[in-house]
């Protein structure tokens, strides 16, 4: 009899484990403590729930989170397929309707023979079973100190915010256009254009604004890719015209190039919610309604979820992770999804994708196969367990996707389009040939 997998956490990357384990033939116990008991970013009990942008990131080729996903979609990843499946108008960038998204995550997950899903904490990790901790970032306090104190991690930790989603029908249309910069996304942003003078008067209340307080002990450190708007601001008065407010490659009607621009893009196929891109914040509620409103087309906005801010834990995943993603001195446990380090989303559920067939090759007895390092799910995961060895830092911080932690190129070449466009090539052949070499792990 083989023994039962026991997941931790039904996120994006637990739900992904799960799947590819079942897919394999093998039992799998999934818990998730929602709703049974909730975190400060979640709003449902709905497994794969998106927390921040319903925004999956860019879709083509040439971008490495776009690479990433096909490298997922050719190892039958259920994340990708649903994401897929809920896909809304989002230009170049695979946006998806978050309910509909999680829903279908949900129901794939019930009906698989087997998976069982029990909604219930694990406060200790369970040391005498096959087990993959995918928590994520809002790891529960007492599996987190458990966490902790068996795997002498220390708390590491980065904060991360969500911008506010808004009622459609209370935009102001008659001062917006729809269009993407330079437009190479087609029409599926929502533009809110503001003057000079209505920039200076926005950006002066923005960083007056009462902004929610961190606990005294804990040190403020955002995640660069994730940084509240308000902490832009706070470098100088031009920041955000560089960042979530760039009027670049977007024009008005008249032809002319707005001085500020604020991008709003459909949370769900009706469009009656948009999502603030760009705009996480740590403001307060009341504030971010008071500030948010000195846009022009958001004077009368109604907001349907405000911009929060919490703390994201992760593991120091190169000193206790193996490359194939078991605890050092544990084999038995296995971690995946955002408490290792990874980034974004789709980054979280490819983790869970590698643990769960990983995981499936140690219960079987298989050698566990390496995922390319010219992939660039193959990069991420050597990113997390070999970083202090291969960047020579001890400074160990989350990453997303990017061409930069692929190894490079065999020849130098300058021009960027060609360049990403062979990066792309020679990951979907090493992908290829990685699935080749191990049919039978990779069987499902």
């Amino acid at each position: 009899m083989k023994p039962e997998v026991v997941i931790i956490g039904g996120g994006l990357a637990g739900s992904e484990a799960a799947w590819q384990i079942a897919e394999r033939g093998i039992k799998v116990v999934l818990y998730e403590m929602r709703p049974k008991k909730l975190t400060p970013a979640h709003h449902t009990d709905k497994l794969a729930e998106l927390v921040c942008s319903n925004s999956f990131r860019s879709n083509m080729l040439d971008n490495a989170v776009g690479l990433l996903k096909e490298e997922m979609r050719r190892l039958n990843s259920i994340i990708m397929k649903c994401a897929d499946k809920s896909q809304i108008p989002a230009g170049r960038a695979l946006a998806v309707d978050r309910d509909l998204f999680s829903q279908t995550v949900t129901e794939q997950i019930l009906k698989h023979p087997n998976i069982k899903l029990i909604r219930d904490e694990i406060k200790q990790l369970p040391y005498d079973k096959p087990v993959i901790v995918a928590s994520g970032p809002l790891t529960s306090d007492s599996l987190a100190k458990d966490i902790i104190e068996k795997t002498g991690s220390g708390d590491l930790y980065f904060y991360d915010a969500a911008a506010p989603i808004i009622s459609g029908d209370t935009i102001d249309y008659s001062k917006t256009f729809w269009g993407s910069r330079y437009d190479t996304d087609g029409a599926d942003y929502l533009n809110c254009p503001l003057t000079e003078e209505e920039y200076n008067i926005f950006y002066n209340e923005l960083i007056r604004a009462e902004r929610y307080k961190r606990k005294e002990f804990e040190e403020e450190k955002y995640f660069e890719g994730c940084m509240p708007i308000e902490v832009i601001a706070d470098r100088g008065p031009k920041t955000l015209l560089f960042g979530p407010m760039k009027p670049v490659g977007l024009y008005l009607p008249d032809g002319t190039r707005p001085f500020a621009v604020v991008q709003l893009r459909k949370e769900n196929k009706a469009g009656s919610m948009f999502n603030m891109v760009g705009f996480q914040t740590s403001l307060k509620w009341g504030e971010q309604k008071r500030v948010f409103r000195l846009i022009p087309a958001l004077k009368n906005a109604e907001f349907l979820r405000y911009g929060f801010i919490h703390r994201n834990t992760y593991i120091n995943s190169p000193k206790i992770l193996l490359p194939t993603l078991q605890f050092k001195n544990n084999k038995n446990v296995f971690f995946a999804g955002q408490i290792t380090g990874v980034e974004g989303y789709v980054e979280s559920a490819a983790c869970g994708l590698v643990a769960g067939i990983n995981m499936t090759c140690y219960i079987k007895g298989y050698i566990i196969p390496q995922f390319p390092k010219e992939t660039v799910m193959g990069a991420l995961i050597n990113y997390i367990t070999n970083y202090e060895r291969e960047y020579q830092n001890k400074d160990f911080q989350p990453m997303k996707a990017n061409f930069g932690i692929l190894p490079p190129l065999d020849t130098k070449i300058k021009d960027k389009k060609l360049k990403r466009k062979i990066y792309s090539e020679r990951s979907l052949k090493e992908v290829n040939n990685f699935l080749s070499r191990n049919k039978t792990a990779m069987k499902f």
